[in-house]
């Protein structure tokens, strides 16, 4: 059996700086950008096991790989409420990644339809039941993401739960499985830090969310005192946010770079990574494209796929960059051309917004 616990984060050189799983959006292209800039772990997009395993098509078209190490350490991460599937999906990604999640904090409707994810949350014995099966089943290491619950003691119990079931690393969202959408809110990293004082210290905790500058990471370590740092939506928005320096690129240099990753590596045919290609954009590129509507209508009427249209807007919106750079008398201040976060409306002026509108 390989080795697990804080014994296997080390053997992955001990990652602090981890992107998270994003669905149709932490694809190989993606993560090959992101360890350029700081990232040290990356996990896959959800997987939905049983298709995983079932279907070849379907497996073709989520998940790419590269065999010559430059995209590891890698977590596959799956979503599942049956064992059977769970193991027959994991067995399939052995000796291509370093371990497997098993997805217990996705909130979506769709998770409630297909009984996954965070909607797993009540069934303590079936998640103890797939972890023990697979850990018990498995060469490599299992681990798993939740969300938190408004009480902190029952998240500790469901933490706890979850431990001894044998994963060996917890990553933790700290927002509740109502918080998504307009009523997204804040993540709680003081539950973070509870779990953290309150499991023993020989398990590994990640925690994930409220990470929108490159500071955040040092911060989030600091104040919840965790293994490492998982971020989603900061890393779309700015894929160098990992990085130790505080940079913040422009835009269009990082989307070229982008599309130039796909157009090396030989990606364009690639039906994950050209599902990725427009919404990658418009995050990377949304405070230029929030400036200057023509070229993200032209962006918008585009198809999945079409890396010479793609080249094109960039190239467009690269020209408008450089000209307003020149311009700029205000070297120090992150301008519209720079990489950075999309800040969330707080669920009080997200709902206030909705009752002006209606």
């Amino acid at each position: 059996m390989s080795l697990r616990g804080r014994e296997f984060w080390r053997s992955i050189g001990s990652p602090s700086r981890i992107v998270a799983p994003m669905v149709d959006q932490s694809e190989l292209a993606w993560r090959i950008l992101s360890r350029r800039y700081g990232a040290d772990l990356c996990y896959t997009p959800m997987f939905h096991a049983k298709n995983f395993w079932l279907s070849p098509k379907y497996r073709k078209e989520v998940w790419s790989s590269l065999d010559n190490g430059k995209d590891r350490p890698l977590i596959v991460q799956f979503c599942a409420n049956d064992p059977e599937d769970f193991l027959k999906a994991s067995k399939i990604v052995v000796g291509k990644c370093d371990a497997v999640d098993l997805n217990l904090g996705c909130p979506q409707n769709i998770a409630k339809r297909g009984y996954y994810g965070a909607y797993l949350q009540e069934n303590w014995d079936l998640i103890s039941k797939i972890i023990k099966y697979v850990n018990n089943s498995l060469d490599i290491p299992i681990t798993a993401k939740i969300r938190i619950f408004p009480d902190k003691e029952k998240t500790l119990a469901y933490a706890w739960m979850i431990v001894e079931s044998g994963v060996s690393i917890l990553a933790v969202h700290g927002r509740t499985r109502e918080q998504k959408s307009t009523m997204t809110g804040l993540s709680d990293w003081s539950q973070i830090l509870y779990l953290r004082e309150n499991l023993p210290s020989d398990i590994v905790i990640f925690s994930n969310g409220n990470i929108l500058w490159p500071h955040d990471v040092d911060r989030c370590l600091k104040e919840t005192k965790v293994d490492g740092v998982m971020s989603a939506e900061g890393n779309l928005y700015n894929p160098c946010i990992f990085t130790r320096s505080n940079i913040h690129p422009i835009i269009t240099e990082i989307a070229k770079e982008y599309l130039n990753i796909i157009v090396n590596y030989k990606l364009e045919n690639d039906r994950s990574c050209i599902n990725a290609m427009k919404p990658h954009l418009f995050k990377i590129l949304r405070p230029g494209l929030c400036k200057y509507e023509h070229l993200r209508n032209e962006l918008g009427k585009t198809k999945p796929g079409e890396l010479e249209k793609y080249f094109k807007i960039v190239e467009e919106l690269d020209i408008l960059v450089k000209k307003a750079i020149l311009e700029n008398n205000n070297e120090e201040k992150i301008q519209w051309w720079h990489c950075q976060p999309y800040l969330r409306p707080l669920p009080i002026q997200a709902n206030k917004s909705l009752e002006m509108a209606s």
